[in-house]
This record gives structure tokens, C-alpha cells and sequence, in this order.
């Protein structure tokens, strides 16, 4: 692994949200003004230190950079170590890219309880950082923990008419998924110790442990329902369209934006490489879920009325897309994979702050309460239709480079999964064009949408930050490509040498007498039929 050659800039960029927390404390409430512009500051200058981690990035190598070690709880082998690799850098910078896009945005829309509110949005930064950057298992589920709890908080207080009922599903969802995982975590943790007679939480130390297959399936399952209920997979996304529509705009866009993507990257960093036999097992299984996903997440979305829900339910079809190019197992399907993860945070993230300038004017979601918009907001249109190309994945956009890698990725280990994807993209187009064209074309038919004000100078600040990234990953994504290539290809070549590779862990006596004796009356059922 590669230290951290000057300072912790991973602490840094972790920790420094918390400090505009304190900040924002500080000031007292009736300074509404004073607050947003603090927590913005503090926001963006977190996305700015984040960047020094892309420009001193080594693309040559596959090993993690910047690391930190230093002991937490010794007496337990926890500690205190951080490190990202080509797999976690471009998440922590859509972390830090959403989270200012996210502050500015909510000014106008949060007008009670600001200071609370503000100082929850870095907090949860704060926690989402620390997830894509922890090396060690009890941080990562420190990290994993925490950010639940100031996400309850943007939906259960500044949400909807059914805010409550949307927070508490939220929760119960994620954490019933998590407990299992920290289960499965323990069981590591002493497997490690019995197989080197160290303790040790180091995720990268697991990588070597070669699991019994057995073992493997059951463990992979723990990790797998928590990763797949934060995808979320189908069938565990119900939770995720009552939360996208009773949040405020601000925890839509963090929601959609980032938090989904822990999921993927918890089968990127622990499923595939700790448990490759489960993996390739489960392959057929979570290809067929993705693909479900995928047709069912545009099926209700060209269903839908409300605008907000309809963004939600093309999530679960655009997230079936990104498990569908990681579990293809080829080089071009996992970096397709990653690039969509990016690319949805970014498309998706931009659609939830249209719908949060049009809920601002008109305070209804409502599809039928548009139309013709463009008339009284031309450029408002304009960009909701290039984002609406960039969902679809038109080429030039960024899309398009995503959904292309995953489809030949699909293709490659598959042709009926790659022929059953694109299905999916010819839905998405479908769903999100007549959305368009229901909102922003036609005649006016509501007097109220003809007094209509185009965007802001605010608005334009969140807004077109946005829309440069959208064109350049589509024009130019080898910047992007470029920075995972040494990961991906050692992930891969990872989970096929733990294929094969000696088993480190050795189990006990009693354990391989019990499953040789459950193989040999196996054995002779069969031969008696």
C-alpha cells in the first residue's frame, strides 16, 4: 500500500463537514443567510481539498494510496485506516461534487429549522465519505451506521405529508440488512484468526482467506441482502420511492446521488474479491435480478403521474444496469458498471433538482399540472431535456458511455442478458421523453404555469456545474476510464486466482467429518434410486 505522503488528506476530506457542522452551530438561527453560506463554503471547500486526491492519483498502480493507519481499539485489532483505490476515488469525489450542488440548492426550499438542517447535510456528508474510504471493517461499519441517522432526520422532519412513514421504512430496511452483515463481519473476523492466529479488520487482509465454498455462500448472502437492499435490488427497492418522494430535494439528490451507490460498491470491494466462488455461483441469480429491475423500474415509471416518483422507480432501473455490468465479470462491464455510477449520481441528481424547481414555483408534482412550459421557460427546458438525454444515454452524453460499456460487457458473458438490457433502454427513452414532452410542450393549460419564472442565478449555479460534467464523461470519459483501469483488472484477476488458490482458512475436524458424512448418504440415496 502507498502512505500518505504530506498530511491525512482523507482525514481532511472526511472530517472537514464536521467542522462546518461546529460552524454552523455557532451562529445563531435567526442568521438563516449566515448559515447557508457557511455550510456552503465548508461544503465547497471540501469538494476542492477532495480533488487534490484525483490529481496525485497514481493510475499505474492497482494498490491503495493515501493511505492512514493508526491504532483506534487495540485490544480488539481495530484501527484507524484509510485508503482509497480506483474503485473508490471517483465515488468520493460524486460525494463531494453532490454535496455542494445539494447545500445550494435547498436554500429557498428549507426555510424552518435551518441550522439543524444544514448541519445534517455535512454530517451525512461526513458518513458518506468515510464508507468509500474505510480500510478497516468496523470503521467501514462505523461510517455505514452513521450516515443513517442524519438521513432519518432530512426525511422525517423536512420530508413530505408522509415523511415519518418514509424515515422509519428507510431505516428498518437498511438496518435489517446491516445487522446481518456485522454478523457475517464477526464470523470474518475470528475465521481470520483461527486460519493465521491473528486478529485483524483489515478489509484487504480477508482477500487472501479463501473461503470453504460452503462458507462462502452464506457469508456472501449476509453482505449481499445489505448491499442489495441499498441498491436496491429488486425485490427490496419498495422502500426507495417513499423515501425519493417525501424527502426534500436536497436528501433526493444525496439519496439517489450517493447512498445508492454504497450498495454497488459494497459488491465491488467485498463480495467479489472475499467471496469469489459464492460470486460465480450467484452470478445467474443477480444477472436475473438486475434484468427484472431493469424492465420493472421502466414499466412503473412510464406509469407514473407524480414526477418525483417516476425519478425514483428509473433509479431501480438504472442501478439494474450497474449490477448487471459488475456481475457480467468482465473488464468492459465493471468499468461500465462504475462509469453508470457516476453518470446516474450526476443525471438522476440533476432530474431531482428539476423537479425541485418546478415544485418550488408550483408547489405540485404533478404531471398534468404542467405543460407548455417551455414558453414561459425556455432555458429551464432546454436543460431538462439535456438531462433527460444524458438518463437515456444519447451519445455525447454521459450516459451513453456507461450503458455502452455494460451492454458489451452483457453481450460478452451473455447474448440473452445483453439482448433482455436493451429492452431497457428502449423504455427509458420511452418513459422519459413523454415526460418531457408532457411537461415542457403542448399548450399552456394552467394559467397558474404562465406567470412561470425561468431559473435563477442560484439555480444556474447547481445547475450547470452539473451539466459539464454530463457532456464531458460523454465527449471525453478517458480521464474517468483511465483512473479505475489497474483496479478492475486486479479485481478480476483477483476473484479468479481465489478461484483456485489453496484455502488459507482450514476448518475444524468435526466440521469436514460433518459435511463428508452428509456427502457420502448423499452418495448413497443416489445410488439406491
Amino acid at each position: 500500500m502507498m502512505n500518505a505522503a504530506n498530511y491525512p488528506i482523507l482525514s481532511v476530506t472526511t472530517f472537514l463537514p464536521l467542522l462546518g457542522v461546529a460552524l454552523v452551530c455557532l451562529i445563531p438561527s435567526r442568521h438563516q443567510k449566515a448559515i447557508q453560506w457557511t455550510a456552503f463554503l465548508v461544503a465547497v471547500a471540501t469538494f476542492l481539498v477532495s480533488l487534490q486526491l484525483y490529481f496525485q492519483f497514481d493510475t499505474t498502480t492497482w494498490q491503495m494510496q493515501f493511505v492512514e493507519d493508526a491504532p483506534w481499539i487495540p485490544q480488539f485489532a481495530i484501527r484507524y485506516q484509510m485508503g482509497i483505490d480506483g474503485i473508490s476515488l471517483l465515488l468520493v469525489l460524486l460525494t463531494t461534487f453532490l454535496s455542494a450542488i445539494s447545500v445550494l440548492s435547498t436554500w429557498s426550499a428549507v426555510t424552518e429549522r435551518v441550522k439543524a438542517y444544514m448541519a445534517s447535510l455535512l454530517l451525512l456528508e461526513t458518513g458518506m465519505i468515510g464508507v468509500f474510504c474505510a480500510l478497516d471493517f468496523i470503521l467501514f461499519y462505523v461510517f455505514w451506521e452513521a450516515m443513517l441517522i442524519p438521513m432519518y432526520f432530512i426525511i422525517g422532519i423536512w420530508g413530505g405529508p408522509r415523511r415519518i412513514y418514509a424515515a422509519v421504512k428507510f431505516f428498518i430496511y437498511t438496518m435489517s440488512g446491516s445487522v446481518l452483515m456485522l454478523v457475517a463481519i464477526l464470523v470474518l473476523y475470528f475465521m481470520y484468526h483461527e486460519a493465521t492466529g491473528t486478529f485483524s479488520f483489515h478489509i484487504l487482509d480477508y482477500h487472501q482467506l479463501g473461503l470453504p465454498a460452503h462458507i462462502q455462500m452464506w457469508l456472501f448472502l449476509a453482505f449481499a441482502l445489505a448491499f442489495a437492499i441499498k441498491v436496491p435490488m429488486f425485490p427490496f427497492h419498495t422502500w426507495l420511492p417513499d423515501a425519493h418522494v417525501e424527502a426534500p430535494t436536497a436528501g433526493s439528490v444525496i439519496l439517489a446521488g450517493v447512498l445508492l451507490k454504497m450498495g454497488t460498491y459494497g459488491f465491488l470491494r467485498f463480495c467479489l474479491p472475499i467471496f469469489p466462488q459464492a460470486t460465480l455461483f450467484f452470478v445467474p441469480l443477480i444477472l436475473a435480478l438486475a434484468l427484472i429491475g431493469i424492465i420493472y423500474g421502466a414499466l412503473v415509471s412510464l406509469a407514473q403521474d407524480d414526477v418525483k416518483k417516476l425519478v425514483a422507480y428509473s433509479s431501480v432501473s438504472h442501478l439494474g444496469y450497474c449490477m448487471l455490468g459488475m456481475f457480467a465479470l468482465n473488464v468492459d462491464g465493471i468499468k461500465g458498471s462504475l462509469i453508470q455510477m457516476i453518470n446516474h449520481g450526476l443525471s438522476t441528481g440533476a432530474l431531482f433538482l428539476i423537479v425541485g424547481i418546478l415544485y418550488e414555483r408550483r408547489h405540485t408534482r404533478l404531471i398534468s399540472e404542467y405543460g407548455g412550459i417551455m414558453k414561459v421557460m425556455p432555458i429551464f427546458a432546454f436543460i431538462f431535456l439535456m438531462v433527460a438525454f444524458s438518463s437515456m444515454g444519447v451519445p455525447g452524453t454521459n450516459g451513453f458511455v456507461g450503458e455502452l460499456l455494460i451492454l458489451i460487457g452483457a453481450f460478452q458473458a451473455s447474448l440473452k442478458f445483453g439482448l433482455a438490457a436493451t429492452v431497457g433502454l428502449i423504455l427509458g427513452a420511452v418513459y422519459l421523453l413523454w415526460t418531457v414532452k408532457r411537461v415542457t410542450y403542448g399548450p399552456i393549460t394552467k394559467e397558474k404555469n404562465r406567470t412561470l419564472k425561468d431559473m435563477t442565478v442560484r439555480e444556474y449555479a447547481y445547475m450547470l456545474p452539473v451539466m459539464v460534467f454530463i457532456f464531458w464523461i460523454g465527449l471525453y470519459p478517458k480521464p474517468f476510464l483511465r483512473t479505475m483501469d489497474a483496479s478492475v483488472t486486479h479485481l478480476l484477476e483477483s476473484v479468479q486466482t481465489q478461484r483456485t488458490a489453496q484455502t488459507l482458512y482450514q476448518e475444524p475436524v468435526w466440521v469436514q467429518h460433518l459435511f463428508a458424512k452428509v456427502d457420502l448418504e448423499q452418495q448413497t440415496k443416489g445410488q439406491g434410486r
